[in-house]
C-alpha cells in the first residue's frame, strides 16, 4: 500500500481546496501538499509524494508536458491526470506519457477516491474516455511504471524477495504488484505472465 502522501497541482485554488477536503474525508492519515503550477510543484517541501494529482490546464507548462518532469523528480510517484475535458486523444496521450490514471473533474468524489485507493493498492485503473477494449497503443494492458519494472524482473526469474531488494520495496508490496500484473495480463501464474508479456512485446 502506497503511503497517503499526495501532491495536488491545480491552478484553481477553489478546486484544490474542495478536492483536499474530499481526500481528507476519505483517506486516513492523509498528508497533502498543494501547488498552483508545475514550477511550484517541483519546489514543494513534501518528501517523495506517493501520488501527484496533476491538472492538464496549468499556466506555463501544462499537465501533459509536465508528466515527464514529475516522474523524473519522483520516479516512484504515480501521476493521476485531472481534466475537465475527457477525450480519447488526451487520455491516450496522458497514458502514453506515463500517467497511471486519468480522472475527470466532473467525476463524483466517491469515484475519485476509488481510483486513488486502487492505485495505492497497486491495482491497474482502466481509464475513462477510451473506446471499450482500447487500452491505448495495440490495446496493451495498462501497467503502471512500477508494475512494468516488476514484470521485467519477474520475467528474468527473480523471486519477490529479490525483486524487492532490486527495487527497494518490501516483499509484501512486490507481492501486490505481481498480483496486479497477473490480473492485467489475465493470467494465473508467473510463468504464464512471462509468456504473455513476451508475446505482447512488453519485455525483451
Amino acid at each position: 500500500m502506497l503511503p497517503p502522501r499526495i501532491l495536488l497541482v491545480d491552478d484553481h485554488a477553489l478546486f484544490r481546496s474542495g478536492l483536499r477536503m474530499v481526500l481528507a474525508a476519505g483517506i486516513a492519515d492523509l498528508e497533502v501538499a498543494e501547488a498552483a503550477s508545475l514550477e511550484e510543484a517541483l519546489r514543494t517541501p513534501m518528501q517523495d509524494p506517493a501520488l501527484v494529482l496533476l491538472d492538464i490546464q496549468l499556466h506555463g507548462l501544462n499537465g501533459l508536458e509536465g508528466i515527464a518532469l514529475v516522474r523524473r523528480k519522483w520516479p516512484q510517484a504515480l501521476v493521476v491526470i485531472l481534466s475537465s475535458e475527457v477525450s480519447p486523444q488526451k487520455v491516450r496521450l496522458a497514458m502514453e506519457r506515463g500517467a497511471a490514471a486519468f480522472v475527470s473533474k466532473a467525476d463524483p468524489a466517491a469515484k475519485i477516491l476509488a481510483v486513488i485507493s486502487q492505485l495505492r493498492q497497486g491495482l491497474v485503473v482502466a481509464p475513462d474516455g477510451l473506446p471499450a477494449g482500447d487500452g491505448g497503443a495495440n490495446s496493451q494492458p495498462l501497467l503502471t511504471p512500477r508494475q512494468s519494472e516488476v514484470l521485467d524482473l519477474l520475467c528474468q526469474g527473480l523471486s519477490n524477495k529479490l525483486i524487492g531488494r532490486r527495487l527497494n520495496l518490501s516483499e509484501n508490496t512486490v507481492r501486490g504488484h505481481v498480483q496486479a500484473v497477473l490480473a492485467a495480463l489475465q493470467v494465473s501464474s508467473r510463468s504464464e505472465a512471462g509468456f504473455a508479456a513476451r508475446q505482447r512485446g512488453l519485455v525483451a
